[in-house]
């Protein structure tokens, strides 16, 4: 069976919660979208908001707080936020990468190895037991390894040793400053292997929250390597189907998943910045038309906040006083803008009480910006 670029569209948007609010606790919409990427406090409450009916942002707050969500390092080595059983197959999914990559080069140019980090995490678990904030982590490294080799050592400890995010309050859970507690019980993991029911929990996750995809959309969605991928995806035969891409890709979904008709309308929405549905595959014109991406993902990796209609990116918004100031950049209807000011005012309600210029300190890039039809979507 061979599936057109707007049936993946509008499978990606069913799985995502994108076609309509859903009446779902907090809880388990995270557990049905997967992943909430994480690394700026406020986008997991956008990415709710744009999903669910009658989102209350302190229904997330209580979530962060009694642990049933978490925020972890976790895929493509950034901050997400996962249900709480998710976070175990995931984190040691990621094992590979995470030892490949944060116990480095920058880790190696302090003088460590990988096995100053097997002697190094499970006392550093120990420590973290109840929350440290980032000044006494820094503080217990230092003490260790001399001041000389501190910021080497924990920019690779505090991504690669299995730490939560602690909330700290305000109005979106996380501050600047993080704090950090231990992941969970058990022993630390050590070097490059993984359990393989680890990684084919994360793929079925994945097709779960993001499916139909290919192997290069797995590889990017958690920036693992291809060749396990593939031999985990075939090693699911009969869990997994196989379809036929638009440029004739192989795409592997699970069988009784959603794929709705190519024709199913689909509700305009302002996206949050790095929202997963906008970085979860490979080829990211299943939602971001190729002409906008560099656009909107630049090139340090800031992925702006986006419009979407029809399911597709056509334009950026950022909050301004007196409202959402939209940015699109082709011809949009009349309807289409109809639906964008009435999300824009349900927006600048929920922003109102927690922080009206959300994403401010990205502003700089609406000056980088061609030339497009902007307008004021008042509150």
């Amino acid at each position: 069976m061979k599936i057109t670029p707007r049936g993946l569209n509008r499978a990606t948007l069913a799985r995502q919660l994108l076609l309509e609010r859903e009446p779902l606790d907090v809880a388990g919409a995270v557990r049905r979208l997967v992943a909430l990427q994480a690394q700026h406090a406020p986008s997991p409450y956008l990415a709710l908001w744009n999903r669910l009916a009658g989102f209350t942002p302190a229904d997330l707050d209580d979530a962060f707080t009694s642990r049933t969500v978490v925020k972890a390092t976790l895929m493509r080595i950034t901050l997400h936020a996962v249900h709480a059983d998710d976070y175990p197959a995931f984190r040691e999914a990621m094992q590979p990468t995470l030892y490949a990559s944060r116990l480095g080069d920058r880790f190696a140019a302090a003088g460590l190895t990988p096995a100053h980090a097997d002697e190094l995490v499970p006392e550093l678990l120990a420590f973290a037991h109840r929350p440290r904030t980032a000044a006494e982590m820094e503080a217990w490294v230092e003490e260790r390894l001399g001041p000389e080799k501190k910021a080497g050592a924990w920019w690779g400890l505090r991504s690669y040793a299995p730490l939560h995010h602690v909330p700290a309050g305000g109005p979106w859970s996380f501050g600047a400053r993080p704090s950090y507690v231990t992941a969970g019980r058990g022993s630390a993991p050590q070097g490059r292997d993984m359990p393989p029911e680890a990684l084919r929990t994360l793929i079925l996750r994945y097709l779960e929250g993001f499916g139909p995809a290919s192997v290069a959309d797995v590889a990017q969605f958690s920036m693992a390597r291809r060749a396990p991928v593939r031999q985990a995806l075939h090693a699911l035969d009969g869990a997994v189907e196989q379809f036929e891409g638009p440029d004739g890709t192989t795409l592997f979904d699970l069988p009784d998943a959603p794929r709705p008709p190519a024709g199913t309308p689909a509700p305009p929405r302002l996206m949050a910045m790095w929202d997963s549905v906008l970085l979860a595959y490979a080829d990211r014109s299943r939602v971001i038309p190729p002409a906008y991406r560099r656009l909107v993902i630049r090139n340090n990796g800031d992925v702006l906040p986006t419009l979407l209609v029809d399911g597709y990116v056509v334009g950026v918004w950022r909050p301004v006083d007196g409202g959402i100031e939209a940015t699109a950049f082709q011809d949009l209807p009349p309807a289409a803008w109809d639906g964008l000011a009435a999300e824009a005012r349900a927006l600048t309600a929920l922003l109102a009480d927690r922080d009206p210029r959300v994403y401010s300190r990205y502003q700089h890039w609406w000056a980088k910006l061609p030339d497009a039809e902007v307008r004021l979507l008042a509150a």
